[in-house]
């Protein structure tokens, strides 16, 4: 019988987490290729999110012909390839245990296809994995994070097109022969469910052809599915100790109203947003109520027989997914206000406060979200992405960001009953450690981190590192093991 925990355990890996397209910059150096990520342009806020992320092919083409590099703060970054140690080093002045950062799939196979991998590329992330393997923090390595080669959507139409899988799966045992001994936490696909939501970043779909674009969509999702079993077996040939992890970006949602029409909506938008990645990857097999989802929109999987067994043999070690807010749905949604959120616009909730970029901020929802992936999975959870973007103001060389602190505070407590409700956690790392360029919106405006970085949205600053006093309150976190918060 499993034991009541108090609070946190005592192996808890606290931490932090960037991402390698939005920290790194130095995007032409050392022979990496163009990805994704180096074409996001910083957004417009008059235009509609939905114009934004689409990509079309004419839009494509048009951004590819942009050679003013400043129009694209990813590809600047903040300088985390020339300034890791640094960086590093700030955060194990805060206690991390764990650090999640990416490796840019472009520094070690520029285009994706090629037939050797960058050794200037591999050399870097020896040294960034040496790093933080020297201040004592486990290294938590997301394989892919929304910034695939340009080559590979190009000269090959993006992960609808099967042959992806292996350049993946190839890229993925490069790493695995590398540091697989070295690394005991990995994350397939960042946020995988981006290809319902994120659609370019995530799988490299380019919309030209309405008829298809959602059977692209989902043809992408399934090579990554295969995708990511098939690097579960090669890492598991490399190292018995190793965890390969799915990753979700966590739609919690509640029905608007007791009405049994919401009720049934807000459960449809849990299968469709959340489960419908989480149950194949865990489970090993698609879910029950995807057939009808094909049937409805005309989508006609191409499933191979041994894409079956080998889902089914090698699934995911942990739940890892990002969570920061919650959203309600409502099967007559014009009663209902709309509201900004993260990766798609959502449904008001009235009981709610909300960020400066109108996201629904929920402590008792992350609680209620680790009891629910608990108890329907069975596997460890990992908290990998959670925080607050904000417009932080420097005023006298010193950033209070008590609105980080309040937010984050009011998290943990809920992740403290989750783990006496039963769940099993192996970790925590905040979005983000350290200010970098906005995922969503390419901007350095909307802050995460527990350090400033002196940095305009044009990529203009000293790249000066400032703590906020966000900083000293989370190393007192962690010091204490999460005690102590009231």
């Amino acid at each position: 019988m499993k034991k009541f925990e108090q609070t946190f355990p005592e192996n808890f890996l606290w931490g932090g987490a960037i991402a390698a397209c939005q920290s790194e910059g130095a995007f032409d150096l050392d022979g990496k290729g163009l990805t994704v990520a180096d074409i996001a342009v910083k957004h417009d806020k008059t235009v509609p999110r939905s114009v934004r992320k689409l990509i079309t092919a004419e839009r494509l083409e048009k951004v590819l012909q942009e050679t003013d590099d400043r129009k694209f703060p990813k590809r600047y970054g903040i300088d985390f390839y020339h300034r890791f140690k640094e960086d590093i080093a700030w955060c194990a002045e805060m206690g991390f245990k764990v650090f999640r950062f990416s490796i840019a799939w472009g520094r070690i196979f520029p285009n994706g296809d090629d037939a050797k991998a960058n050794t200037k590329g591999l050399a870097f992330y020896d040294q960034v994995i040496a790093e933080v393997i020297k201040h004592g923090m486990e290294p938590l390595i997301t394989i892919n994070h929304f910034d695939m080669p340009m080559n590979l959507v190009t000269q090959y139409g993006g992960w609808k097109n099967r042959q992806l899988i292996d350049f993946y799966v190839t890229y993925a045992k490069t790493l695995f022969e590398r540091y697989g001994k070295k690394v005991n936490y990995w994350i397939a696909f960042n946020e995988i469910n981006g290809a319902r939501f994120n659609v370019f970043y995530s799988t490299g779909i380019v919309k030209d052809d309405e008829a298809t674009y959602l059977q692209d969509c989902y043809q992408a999702a399934h090579h990554q599915f295969v995708a990511s079993a098939l690097a579960k077996k090669a890492l598991s040939k490399v190292s018995k100790e190793a965890m390969l992890g799915c990753m979700v970006a966590k739609f919690t949602t509640y029905p608007a109203t007791c009405k049994p029409e919401d009720a049934l909506e807000a459960q449809k938008n849990e299968q469709m947003d959340n489960y419908y990645f989480t149950d194949t990857i865990i489970r090993g097999e698609y879910p029950p109520y995807a057939a009808r989802f094909w049937h409805e929109n005309g989508i006609e999987l191409q499933i191979f027989e041994e894409d079956e067994a080998v889902l089914k043999r090698y699934p995911a070690d942990f739940l890892a997914f990002s969570y920061y807010m919650s959203s309600i749905s409502a099967a007559d949604k014009e009663n209902f206000e709309e509201t900004d959120g993260n990766l798609k616009n959502t449904l008001k909730n009235p009981h709610l406060k909300a960020s400066e970029w109108g996201w629904q901020i929920d402590p008792i929802g992350l609680r209620y979200t680790l009891n629910d992936l608990y108890n329907r999975y069975s596997i460890p959870l990992f908290i990998v992405e959670n925080g607050i973007g904000a417009e932080d103001v420097l005023e006298d060389g010193k950033i209070d960001d008590d609105y980080r602190i309040d937010y984050l505070s009011a998290h943990i407590k809920q992740i403290e009953e989750a783990i006496k409700d039963g769940v099993q956690l192996i970790g925590y790392t905040t979005w983000s450690a350290i200010d970098i360029v906005s995922s969503g919106t390419s901007e350095m405006a909307k802050r995460y981190g527990f350090i400033y970085v002196d940095q305009d949205d044009l990529g203009h600053g000293t790249l000066k590192r400032i703590p906020k006093k966000s900083f000293h309150w989370y190393k007192a976190v962690i010091a204490a093991n999460g005690l102590g918060l009231d």
